[in-house]
């Protein structure tokens, strides 16, 4: 609910360095505590008793407190799991109560290992766990269960990246052979632009699973990039409707043939781009590649864009100050390295000239790529007004 995941990031990035983290924490606590006394009032008390609900949210807000009070300098991700997973037990506690539906905790459900900030998936294992679990508590009514968090075979708790949910529906979707998937957004459906940034959006009343799979690839915040394939898999259509408008069109994701579709402007910010130069000007080789991936996976340092010279190779990625440090502790002996923060990546799927000159004019592009289809740039950061 509201910004709880950015602000659990801040209570644990406090917590985690020994500061103190007491007053954004009972703000977290009071904004949660008074939601459930609002819906509650506004029910006029018919929903569940107040006492239970009382007692789930207590027990889960007591529990982050103690999480808390157990961190150490190490297990960085680890501890990063644990904390910010309670943004999604706390609102699905509150949500639960208010519908009058089952609270169902993923955790058990959805396998993975220990892969901290990306749980990797054991899809046997969860597949038999929810096909096991679900159908029982769709009998007796709605359910409502969490997105973004899975668990692993010892019991801790996992996330499965940033804005997962909708993956996690996914998940659900494919072990269950649902019927269909809706997403509920803000927005008229898929559109080929975020509408705060760009104008004269359009909207794509049915686009295919393969066209889906590499707009969210390449950042597109609407669909989570893991989530199609599952849901191509068994052919299960996924609807993005919005809870603005809910009996407007949307868009139908599935298997489809369609026209040349417009094209799509994706922007992604907080963007590093990184050079390493070989020390003696020899050139880079796959023997080099080789060190740099290496180490770019080992502090788990995603490439979204890269480019090789003679002696040079760049990659743009999601800027992270605690993980570019370890990659540079990692490589700085081998290569000359030098990068820039505060950027920004933008894709253009399905580019034409109109579209590419609409991006490109007036900008500084650090770097550019194009294939047949899609046509990439970085450049320094701070728009804030419409492109129009």
């Amino acid at each position: 609910m509201g910004k709880t995941t950015n602000a659990l990031e801040e209570i644990f990035h406090l917590a985690h360095s020994g500061q103190d983290y007491d007053t954004p924490l009972a703000v977290l606590r009071e904004y949660h505590q008074n939601v459930a006394t609002e819906l509650r009032q506004e029910s006029g008390g018919q929903i569940g008793t107040d006492d239970a609900e009382a007692s789930q949210l207590e027990t889960l807000l007591t529990q982050l407190s103690a999480q808390l009070t157990t961190l150490t300098p190490a297990d960085y991700d680890r501890q990063y799991d644990q904390i910010v997973s309670y943004g999604e037990l706390l609102a699905t506690s509150i949500v639960a109560q208010a519908l009058g539906a089952h609270w169902l905790d993923c955790r058990p459900l959805i396998r993975t290992d220990h892969t901290w900030r990306e749980g990797r998936l054991d899809w046997p294992t969860t597949e038999y766990n929810i096909r096991d679990e679900v159908p029982r508590l769709l009998l007796t009514g709605p359910v409502v269960t969490q997105g973004f968090l899975g668990g692993t075979a010892s019991g801790a708790t996992t996330t499965l990246g940033r804005e997962g949910s909708d993956y996690t529906a996914a998940i659900f979707a494919y072990c269950l052979h649902a019927e269909s998937v809706t997403i509920w957004k803000d927005v008229a459906g898929l559109l080929n632009a975020d509408p705060k940034i760009f104008a004269d959006t359009v909207r794509y009343p049915e686009i295919s699973y393969q066209e889906t799979i590499e707009m969210a690839y390449y950042g597109a915040s609407v669909i989570h990039p893991k989530t199609i394939k599952p849901l191509a898999v068994q052919h299960i259509p996924l609807y993005v409707k919005s809870f603005v408008d809910p009996m407007a069109e949307g868009t139908r994701i599935g298997d489809c043939r369609h026209a040349a579709l417009a094209p799509a402007f994706i922007r992604k910010t907080n963007q590093c781009l990184i050079s390493f130069e070989s020390k003696d000007l020899t050139f880079i080789s796959e023997e080099n590649l080789e060190v740099i991936f290496g180490a770019l996976a080992q502090v788990r340092l995603k490439i979204n864009l890269m480019q090789n010279s003679a002696i040079s190779f760049s990659v743009c990625t999601d800027f992270s100050a605690y993980r570019l440090d370890k990659l540079l502790d990692r490589l700085r002996d081998q290569f000359t390295i030098h990068y820039n923060t505060e950027l920004e990546l933008y894709t253009i799927k399905n580019y034409d000239p109109a579209s590419i000159q609409r991006l490109t004019t007036g900008r500084e592009l650090l770097l550019e790529q194009r294939t047949r289809l899609t046509f990439q740039f970085v450049s320094r950061g701070g728009l804030n007004e419409f492109i129009k």
